[in-house]
């Protein structure tokens, strides 16, 4: 078995992360393997929605703290990725970071199904998602200082945006553990769910967006994201450029007649 997963069905790609034994620390296949996994994501016209989650007991523990401790770097590789400072900036330029800078290209909703522990770069890579479905049990944090690091993957970047300067500082430089809850009540998580009920909820919540009109849900995802730079005039430009071109589609008449005619629209 591969330390990530990858399969596409009804539409819908999952994302596993598969080293169970470790929390789902990062290694260098799982760094590849999602690298990978992203980039048929943003190239593949079949694919509308995915989900991003764990086996075994957590979503993902982050770095690799035995391969740190060992000296080898985030996460232990055959590369070397840790004697200069040049090394360990590149383990994170050209292998992690690319995670970020991936789902920045990929205009479909992505969902982070989160369970057990969500530590530093695996609450990250959470953050990195359009939603985050929780299960009650679980347990985040931004664990970094901990060991006396700092966000080396983009959660500087994420979870100001989320919940504010002031909380965002507070969880980096405390690293204290929020239940699902606590984190929901602050903006990190979209959702929490109980325990049991995690797995379906989430793949009904992606069939939910799976069964809207695809261009209108991507079109959705860019002007959210692009507006968030943009002056007004600029973001109200963009999206009456947006209207002009959805109106124009199929599914822009199939969803009206839908609604006149009382009945569940059936989207190509």
């Amino acid at each position: 078995m591969t330390d990530l997963l990858f399969e596409v069905q009804d539409h819908i790609a999952t994302i596993t992360l598969n080293k169970p034994e470790t929390y789902n620390a990062f290694s260098e296949e799982m760094i590849s393997e999602w690298i990978k996994a992203l980039e048929v994501v943003r190239d593949s016209d079949d694919i509308r929605v995915v989900i991003v989650k764990g086996n075994g007991k957590s979503f993902c523990a982050g770095g690799d703290i035995k391969a740190m401790q060992a000296g080898e770097g985030f996460f232990k590789s055959e590369e070397d990725i840790s004697s200069t400072g040049l090394a360990r900036k590149n383990s994170l330029w050209k292998k992690i970071q690319r995670i970020p800078l991936l789902l920045e290209e990929i205009d479909k909703p992505v969902i982070a199904q989160v369970h057990g522990f969500a530590m530093g770069a695996g609450l990250d890579m959470a953050l990195m998602c359009d939603i985050r479905i929780a299960a009650k049990s679980t347990k985040i944090s931004e664990s970094y200082i901990n060991v006396a690091i700092v966000p080396g993957d983009g959660g500087a970047y994420y979870l100001p945006k989320l919940i504010g300067i002031d909380q965002a500082l507070d969880m980096f430089w405390t690293a204290r553990v929020l239940t699902a809850d606590e984190a929901k009540d602050k903006g990190v998580v979209t959702f929490v769910v109980e325990d049991h009920e995690l797995e379906e909820y989430t793949l009904n919540y992606a069939k939910e967006l799976a069964s809207r009109p695809t261009t209108t849900l991507q079109f959705i995802k860019r002007a959210v994201y692009q507006s968030q730079r943009m002056d007004l005039r600029s973001a109200l430009d963009y999206i009456s450029s947006q209207m002009a071109i959805v109106t124009e589609l199929d599914d822009f008449k199939e969803g009206v007649s839908a609604v006149v005619e009382k009945r569940k629209p059936v989207y190509k």
